[in-house]
């Protein structure tokens, strides 16, 4: 089967087929221009290595590329250091430039979904949203569909007792992607993965999710 029939939207390090590369802008000088799809961000474990002020104008510079198909991955992590107020800052700022171009948003979220949710519900946001490598409680799940996020899974689908694993059958078959982030796999064992979990054929999930990349990333 060719490679690109399988769509990788967040992966750090090269990878084959229809993939969007992930970085962040602490480490961009020298990767422009890029000739493949990629998405730039302000990680929230990187906010204290570099001036995220300059690193704004960097991302907003960025934005009329055509290869470029989302900001982030961005967000909220309990879990680092920089402060908090600090991070949720820095995320509403690269969420207006996502507005202004009209592009999703890819997001990192660790413990701080209550404030996500918070934002979300405030700011009723035009642009999608995706909350990447989801392995969380479906009744967290559930309240980020409703709001109109979209799921991406990865690694943890190989996990069959993963809160992953228990939430994908729940969610609406347009409303969720895959990807490998900075796992290494193929991207093709979490497809099979997830077809095995969904007791669906493959072709009828790469045909779901290129519905899918195409009406976010594409704006077919």
């Amino acid at each position: 089967m060719p490679p690109d029939v399988f769509i990788d939207i967040h992966r750090h390090g090269k990878g084959e087929g229809r993939v969007i590369v992930n970085f962040d802008t602490s480490e961009w000088a020298g990767q422009e221009p890029r000739t493949g799809y990629y998405s730039l961000g302000i990680h929230p474990w990187f906010i204290e290595r570099q001036d995220c002020r300059a690193s704004l104008r960097t991302l907003e510079s960025a934005l009329a590329d055509k290869n470029l198909l989302a900001l982030g991955e961005c967000g909220l992590d309990r879990l680092t250091g920089a402060p908090f107020s600090e991070q949720e800052s820095i995320f509403i700022a690269q969420l207006e430039l996502a507005e202004q171009c009209g592009k999703p948003v890819v997001i990192h979220c660790v413990r701080a979904f209550s404030e996500l949710l918070r934002i979300k519900s405030k700011r009723k946001s035009s642009v999608p949203w995706i909350v990447h490598g989801f392995n969380n409680k479906p009744s967290i799940a559930a309240c980020l569909v409703d709001r109109g996020c979209y799921l991406s899974f990865g690694k943890a689908l190989l996990h069959p007792s993963s809160n992953a694993a228990k939430v994908l059958p729940a969610v609406s078959r347009d409303r969720f992607f895959l990807e490998t982030d900075d796992s290494g796999l193929a991207i093709d064992s979490i497809y099979r993965t997830a077809a095995a979990i969904l007791q669906i054929d493959l072709p009828e999930l790469q045909q779901h999710l290129e519905n899918n990349f195409n009406r976010v990333f594409l704006h077919d």
